[in-house]
């Protein structure tokens, strides 16, 4: 996994899972999410992870900084 800097964002690139990964600064997050790995809220003013695949980027996805984390520990939903 690399990281690279533009402005005051980190980006990380997970192309092994074909994502780029981008952090959110609280003062940034202005709408409420669902966190797909916990599915509980994400609200206005949290920090948290957006994952947008290479493909799809239409899919992104906002994760809490732990479930992000905690994603390959998880068992599958469903």
């Amino acid at each position: 996994m690399g990281s690279f800097r533009i402005g005051t964002d980190v980006f990380d690139l997970e192309p092994e899972e074909g994502f780029e990964v981008r952090r959110v600064q609280p003062y940034q997050a202005s709408k409420t999410y669902l966190c797909p790995g916990c599915n509980r809220d994400l609200p206005p003013g949290l920090g948290h992870m957006v994952a947008v695949p290479f493909d799809a980027p239409d899919l992104r996805r906002h994760w809490h900084y732990g479930c992000w984390q905690a994603r390959h520990r998880r068992r599958p939903r469903g």
